[in-house]
């Protein structure tokens, strides 16, 4: 689609260049005695100049839209794990809550903690760090359905947005992450666990609730997940 509108726009271009020089041309010269007849006179070096403007701006429009995509790729994935960063997973979080109190569909949301991030930063070095959080990220885009968005929420933090997800399979979603997980760890020969909160929007069962809410609701349940002991899945 984009190709095509790029097509569409240098075809344009070329035909305006053409239409510009044929009017300077026969408006210039006194030996021309109409546009038409400058153009039939010297179509073939106009139709070069078309085809020309054409090949120049299809070219140029193509790099430049690959250059567009890749910066707004960039703007919105973080750099270590690949997932999409928290700019990118609030502006989807508020399409999927305004789908889902559209259409009064079920939206359930999953903030994520690696267990003990800080202690092996300390022990381990950064460097460690930096390999449970990636071993964190593919066991979240190894859990997550197609329609399931993920992101780093910032520092050891994950979130999941999972549309048309009730409260039972939010939390069967969530213990499929902390089984990837330790199959990753004991892969990898690390000691790596989560924690996970799940909060769900459930227009049919539950008491009205905005978006900030359930973000509460899930950092919530998130803290009494570590604070029970982690490596554990806690409901809101």
């Amino acid at each position: 689609m984009q190709l095509r509108r790029q097509l569409a726009y240098a075809l344009l271009t070329a035909a305006a260049v053409v239409v510009g020089l044929v009017l300077v041309r026969a408006a210039s010269s006194a030996y021309v005695p109409s546009v038409t007849f400058e153009f039939f006179t010297n179509r073939l070096t106009y139709v070069y100049v078309f085809v020309a403007t054409a090949v120049v701006f299809t070219v140029l429009g193509y790099v430049l839209g690959r250059r567009i995509d890749r910066l707004r790729h960039l703007s919105s994935t973080d750099s270590l794990t690949g997932l999409a960063n928290r700019r990118a997973f609030q502006a989807r979080l508020r399409d999927e809550w305004r789908r889902a109190s559209r259409y009064t569909a079920p939206l359930s949301l999953l903030l994520i903690d690696v267990d003990g991030l800080k202690r092996i930063n300390d022990e381990r070095g950064h460097a460690a760090g930096d390999e449970v959080l990636k071993t964190a990220a593919h066991a979240i885009n190894a859990t997550m359905r197609g329609t399931d968005f993920g992101a780093r929420w910032g520092g050891d933090e994950f979130a999941i947005v999972a549309p048309n997800t009730v409260s039972r399979s939010a939390q069967q979603l969530a213990q499929r992450l902390l089984g990837h997980v330790s199959e990753q760890a004991r892969a990898r020969d690390a000691a790596v666990t989560i924690s996970v909160g799940v909060a769900t929007f459930e227009p049919q069962n539950r008491a009205p609730m905005n978006m900030e809410s359930l973000v509460k609701s899930a950092d919530a349940a998130l803290y009494q997940a570590k604070s029970e002991g982690r490596n554990r899945v806690q409901e809101a």
